[in-house]
């Protein structure tokens, strides 16, 4: 059984979540290839694929959505996510399980709720026109008036497949975005079969090689290990011992692959989707990029892991990026900083009359 170091299971990472150095794919095989991006908030993923595209145009991802080949719903993990229109309809079915369980999170505010009845109505009411969860809560607090809203609104979140419509905004969303039946909006009906096993292929080919805990973290469902022990996998090792699963013949560069500077948004996919994540991070510095209220900070990267924070923000017309970093960076890594947080800064705040790259303390 190979064994592979930290620093080629970083490497491997990297390659496969195009950070390694920016692709010339189109956004559709980007979304495809990453297995879906995060997308908490609307702005997330158009930073994710500015750092791993070449001349990526945020007009380039707002158009794949507007012509609904991109799709942003409720997903991995009960979260937003971003993903291919077709690979929504191909896993959407295999989560459902997944995101019914989710209901047990409501605890007492479940009281009364009967889920079956709750879904049909929901979907009755975004039959007709696209709504705001506050419409769609209050919409069925008025049919079920003995049950918390927020479980109303919840129950619909995870039981009904629902995509945001896209909105005429630079991010392609607005914060209380309007909720349209998934097939509707994409014009083909889900499949009822489940694929475990294609997803499980999906996730080793965009952040392989892994654990079988790593995609439980990833996916949100159960028994991991089964199903990869079930599928014709290459077997590997981590340097502890670890058993890591890859898809036959994946590539998986030299570990002496030098990796440029990197700049990541909140809530990248890249420090969420393994269950030990110190082939990104190391333990000493996820408190500070994981706070407690559940965000994850804009992090940079330097030689492939995590190496400090970034903010941005403009006032008066002036652009300005903060870098803070975890230890001493060295004058040419600096330099390679100035110069990527420069164009990010610049992507980001396009009208600022001055761009500013300053590191913190």
């Amino acid at each position: 059984m190979e064994t592979l170091s930290p620093r080629a299971i970083n490497r491997a990472t990297l390659a496969r979540q195009l950070l390694v150095e920016r692709s010339e794919v189109s956004v559709v095989e980007a979304v495809e290839r990453l297995a879906g991006m995060q997308g908490q908030e609307p702005k997330h993923p158009y930073v994710g694929l500015w750092t791993r595209l070449a001349e990526f145009a945020d007009s380039d991802l707002t158009a794949a959505v507007e012509s609904r080949e991109v799709v942003r719903a409720t997903f991995y993990r009960g979260t937003l996510h971003l993903v291919t229109a077709e690979d929504y309809l191909r896993f959407r079915t295999t989560l459902a399980p997944m995101l019914e369980a989710g209901l047990k999170l409501l605890g007492d505010r479940a009281a009364g709720l009967e889920p079956e009845k709750v879904a049909a109505a929901a979907r009755k009411l975004l039959a007709v026109q696209p709504l705001t969860f506050t419409e769609v809560r209050d919409a069925l607090q008025a049919e079920f008036p003995k049950v918390n809203d927020r479980a109303l609104g919840f129950c619909t979140r995870m039981m009904v497949p629902l995509i945001i419509a896209p909105a005429e905004t630079r991010w392609g969303w607005t914060a209380n975005g309007r909720f349209t039946p998934a097939e509707q909006w994409i014009g083909k009906k889900l499949p009822r079969k489940a694929v475990p096993q294609e997803l499980a292929v999906r996730y080793l080919e965009a952040f392989g090689p892994a654990t079988s805990a790593d995609f439980q973290t990833w996916s949100g469902l159960p028994r991991g290990k089964q199903l990869f022990d079930s599928m014709d996998l290459e077997v590997l090792a981590d340097s502890n011992g670890k058993t890591l699963y890859d898809v036959p013949g994946a590539p998986r560069p030299s570990e002496d692959l030098g990796v440029p500077v990197r700049f990541l948004p909140e809530f990248d996919n890249l420090l969420l989707a393994h269950a030990k994540r110190q082939r990104i991070i190391a333990d000493e510095h996820r408190p500070a990029v994981f706070t407690k209220n559940l965000r994850i900070k804009s992090t940079y990267l330097v030689d492939g892991l995590v190496a400090g924070l970034w903010t941005a923000e403009k006032k008066r017309g002036v652009a300005t990026l903060t870098l803070t970093p975890f230890g001493k960076t060295l004058k040419k890594t600096a330099a390679e900083l100035e110069r990527e947080g420069d164009a990010l800064l610049r992507f980001l705040e396009p009208d600022a009359k001055t761009h500013e790259v300053v590191t913190a303390g």
